[in-house]
């Protein structure tokens, strides 16, 4: 057996003044480690997002009706709230889940060897980009699911989704100088798609506030625009993305780029297809909650991909610095 090191009072108060540097003192996780916490976070940032999606598509936004109580008189959903408080609940203790996934990538990110500061920091980015979305779900619910909360509400889960992302990608990268693997004009190919992708999500929150979704079974204001028009032009915006990823794909062959933009591109445009079947799908059904539901887990997953598109495009070599030195039993055998 291990035997337990003895924590003395000096240890204990230094593990309350600041845990983080107490527990990067006591352990270094492997690289693999810190790229599954990233990639955690990154997992449960999308699924927040779809079981939010969930809340609204139930009629179950005000299944608790006030906040950060259920109700005025109970902390936790009761039996009388039914199903849609249930539904409602569950939401909320799954932000208890998220800030535990991003709280273990602080962690991992503070504690790897060398200590990796722009890591770190994208961390706590995801902790208070949650934190301040948190309280914005709660003005949601205050305000009675207002359709303009509601949609910053869901950008601002885009924002989290955006850093989770960079996160994920700089823990599987060194930290040296960043070296572009394609030209300009491909880069800028890249970056008028990722504004593409953002306009598109944008627009697609405004079709949701003035859609038929009202997040409630009670009447709740709308965005007093007509819907079917406004989700038209999203579509046109969607075929604006489909083109430049099939154009970029095109230049990144002609030009015989690295087989990460590539991939990442092919990825991406299969992703688009997929959700332009769904899109289509749905509208010519009249918005089945089902449909809806797969249509906003393929709206963050696109988001992800034209992300990691962009990302793709340099990269960041392993520096002296990066790689861990050699143990002190490893260094006396050599000299020996």
């Amino acid at each position: 057996m291990v035997r337990v090191p003895n924590v003395t009072r000096a240890d204990a108060v230094a593990a309350l003044r600041n845990p983080l540097s107490f527990i990067a003192a006591r352990w270094t996780p492997t690289p693999r480690t810190v790229q599954r916490a990233a990639l955690s976070a990154l997992v449960m940032s999308v699924i927040i997002v779809v079981t939010g999606g969930a809340v609204r598509l139930t009629g179950s936004g005000l299944g608790c009706p006030t906040w950060p109580k259920c109700t005025d008189n109970s902390l936790t959903a009761t039996s009388a709230m039914g199903f849609h408080g249930a539904i409602e609940f569950g939401n909320r203790m799954l932000t208890y889940v998220l800030c535990a996934a991003v709280g273990w990538a602080i962690i991992a990110a503070r504690s790897e060897k060398p200590f990796r500061r722009a890591l770190t920091r994208l961390g706590w980015a995801q902790f208070w980009i949650v934190m301040g979305n948190a309280v914005l779900g709660g003005i949601v619910v205050l305000v009675g699911l207002n359709p303009y909360t509601v949609a910053a509400h869901f950008l601002l889960s885009s924002a989290l989704i955006a850093v989770a992302t960079l996160m994920w990608h700089r823990s599987r990268e060194g930290d040296g100088s960043p070296r572009p693997l394609v030209g300009k004009p491909v880069q800028q190919l890249v970056w008028f798609l990722v504004l593409a992708s953002v306009l598109l999500i944008a627009v697609g929150t405004v079709v949701t506030g003035a859609g038929p979704h009202a997040g409630d079974s009670k009447e709740v204001d709308r965005i007093p625009i007509d819907w079917e028009t406004v989700a038209k032009l999203h579509a046109v915006l969607a075929w604006i993305v489909v083109t430049l990823t099939f154009a970029l794909w095109f230049i990144l062959k002609a030009v015989d780029a690295p087989k990460g933009p590539l991939s990442r591109t092919r990825e991406l445009f299969v992703v688009l297809l997929a959700q332009g079947v769904i899109g289509y799908v749905q509208y010519f059904t009249h918005l089945p909650e089902a449909l809806v539901g797969l249509h906003m887990l393929g709206s963050a997953l696109i988001w992800i991909w034209v992300l990691r598109v962009l990302f793709s495009l340099r990269e960041r070599p392993v520096t002296v610095a990066d790689l861990p030195g050699p143990s002190a039993e490893v260094t006396v055998g050599t000299r020996a």
